[in-house]
């Protein structure tokens, strides 16, 4: 060929939950664990707030992967959290796809260098000057084709995942939040057990990010005997 054509990829302007996750991890040099995930979630949740326009599917994406690093995180400051099988699984699967994600990302930057370097292209020259056609047998009919185009497509399924619907729970942290204060007018003290008693896990999981925040801020005093023993909160 006389002259190469070139390609170029664009991206959008913020990478997807996964490129992110990635390069939060990559930025402090550490490996892919539970532990390191656990580091990362604040810098993770941080950038969600910073990006100011983002297409719906893609924020659900992020949704999704920040609803699993908090349990993440959640999972590492409470020693005695019991999460179930699915929970689990969820926390593995992202491990698994962060890391098939590096390796598809690395793999994908030796591909690029190596087009760079020299493209392979290849051509038959004796078809070069020949106009594309298409020659089916003469005794062919369109059921067969019909046929073969069937028998293509479900050969084809095979590498096509399957899709679930879910339903993405929001809890609303300032508003936990304020619900919390409102209590502590009218106790000095709580017991965190007693506090979440009866409550979904992910409830378990706000009220404990917001006693953090609320630690942080001087607002309440947090006292623990022993590990694993009762959590007392005092208010200041």
């Amino acid at each position: 060929m006389g002259s190469q054509m070139a390609y170029e990829l664009k991206l959008e302007q913020f990478s997807g939950p996964l490129e992110k996750l990635l390069e939060l991890i990559e930025e402090k040099k550490l490996e892919i664990t539970q532990l390191s995930l656990a580091q990362v979630t604040a810098d993770f949740l941080v950038y969600l707030t910073t990006v100011e326009e983002m297409a719906p599917g893609i924020l659900a994406d992020f949704l999704v992967v920040a609803s699993r690093l908090l349990l993440i995180k959640s999972k590492a400051l409470l020693p005695n959290l019991v999460l179930d099988q699915e929970e689990e699984q969820e926390i593995k699967d992202l491990e698994e796809r962060l890391k098939l994600y590096q390796e598809f990302k690395a793999t994908r930057e030796h591909l690029k260098n190596l087009w760079r370097e020299k493209p392979l292209v290849f051509s038959r020259e004796f078809l070069a000057s020949s106009q594309l056609s298409f020659y089916p047998p003469k005794k062919i009919k369109p059921a067969d084709l019909k046929t073969a185009l069937d028998r293509l497509l479900k050969e084809l399924q095979k590498f096509i995942y399957e899709t679930k619907d879910f339903k993405l729970e929001v809890i609303n942290l300032e508003e936990k939040m304020r619900e919390f204060l409102k209590r502590m007018e009218t106790a000095q003290t709580f017991n965190f057990k007693k506090l979440t008693a009866s409550q979904p896990k992910a409830e378990i999981i706000t009220y404990f990010l917001v006693i953090l925040h609320l630690i942080k801020d001087h607002l309440i005093d947090v006292k623990q005997d022993r590990h694993f023993a009762e959590i007392t909160i005092e208010k200041i």
